[in-house]
């Protein structure tokens, strides 16, 4: 095993490196692009023997994703924001057709107006695009969690998009623990999947479905999607064994006993974690819980983890305008619905376009969840450090 300062976008290009991809399909956009140069280095130096494909957009770059993939070949891309939104009408055909791709998505606020930084309004517009969702919190996990992908998509024959935060992860160095080259290479085997446009096969793809066969058709998706539950749990427990990790599709700090807690995805979670261990010196019984799948989404873990517990603080970095709420905090409140005792629910919106999080506002964040967990009732969504 090798230690390497690397940041996160540079950590996915190694994990991706070690996975010995078939096809890369490459389009620059800010804050992914670094991963796609670092793999155009590895294949023009002879370390990855990979077609890298330059393609004119990223609904391109999703095209040509699902045409390798059908063949049977190990591919990859990366995308953020715009990049993700241009590629919408693919990502539906990508797992509707099955195609095992595995996509970094930097995440970038959408525009308007124009935003380079962080938050998660980009993957969360996709969630009901069939893909599974993983969410990386360090450059560590981004890598980790990129090898993950690959057997999890090839397995399930699902798409998987693996989600890191812009800059606050893709741009930030840190020491990262390369797994041995081997040891991944016997964790996803280099095999060809089936060629499903070869012509010796009375195989169609890409056909009309008439309504007598829609129906149907699109239940396979969603099926497969319900039956990959189990199939993940399996292989992430080959992964944490192998390798010495400790992932789950949810991450819980100070929650044996925990009155509240607040709920997150992503880069957030650390600053979380850094103000609950300052209120647990102070007698306070905070927690905090990360989720790392966010598609499948873990009701049945996150019920369990939150037995006992009185109120919850969904944070958001994605809003719904005229919705009954935000994304994350309408999935969390549907997880839980069958609840015997039910925590309070308290919406957050914070971090928006980048905007910075301080631990104050996470102090406050804090406050008004323990405040809603005690009194039994929650207010409005708080839209944290919105200045009037």
């Amino acid at each position: 095993m090798k230690r390497l300062g690397l940041s996160g976008n540079y950590a996915v290009a190694y994990a991706v490196k070690m996975a010995d991809v078939d096809v890369i399909a490459a389009y620059p956009i800010t804050p992914q692009t670094t991963i796609v140069e670092k793999l155009s280095d590895f294949v023009a130096n002879g370390e990855l023997d990979a077609e890298y494909v330059n393609v004119e957009s990223e609904h391109s770059a999703m095209s040509a994703c699902v045409g390798a993939s059908l063949t049977g070949a190990r591919v990859f891309t990366a995308t953020s924001s715009q990049g993700l939104a241009y590629m919408h009408e693919v990502l539906f055909m990508a797992s509707a057709l099955r195609t095992p791709i595995v996509m970094t998505n930097v995440n970038r606020a959408l525009s308007a107006p124009l935003n380079i930084w962080n938050d998660h309004s980009d993957a969360m517009a996709e969630r009901d695009s069939g893909w599974i969702q993983l969410w990386a919190s360090s450059a560590q996990e981004a890598l980790d969690t990129t090898i993950e992908a690959f057997k999890i998509a090839e397995d399930v024959l699902l798409p998987v998009m693996v989600n890191i935060d812009g800059f606050i992860v893709s741009h930030t160095y840190e020491p990262v623990t390369l797994p041995d080259e081997g040891e991944v290479k016997r964790y996803i085997p280099s095999k060809p999947l089936t060629n499903r446009l070869s012509p010796r096969l009375a195989y169609s793809v890409g056909v009309v479905g008439p309504p007598e066969y829609y129906y149907e058709m699109k239940y396979q998706a969603v099926d497969a999607m319900e039956r990959s539950r189990q199939r993940i749990k399996e292989i992430e427990a080959d992964f944490n064994r192998r390798f010495g990790k400790d992932y789950k599709d949810i991450n819980a700090y100070y929650m044996e006993d925990a009155e509240y807690a607040l709920l997150a995805m992503g880069s957030m979670t650390g600053t979380a974690r850094v103000v609950a261990e300052s209120l647990r010196r102070r007698g306070e019984r905070a927690g905090v819980v990360s989720i790392r799948w966010f598609r499948p989404f873990p009701f049945e873990r996150l019920a369990e983890i939150l037995e006992g517990v009185r109120g919850i603080g969904v944070m958001d970095r994605a809003v719904t305008p005229g919705g009954p709420s935000n994304p994350l905090f309408v999935d969390v409140a549907s997880g839980l619905y069958g609840m015997a005792e039910r925590p309070v629910l308290q919406s957050f919106v914070a971090g928006l376009g980048g905007r910075d999080v301080s631990t104050d506002e996470f102090g406050m964040m804090f406050s008004k969840t323990k405040e809603a967990a005690r009194s039994g009732r929650a207010g409005p969504c708080i839209y944290v450090g919105l200045r009037e």
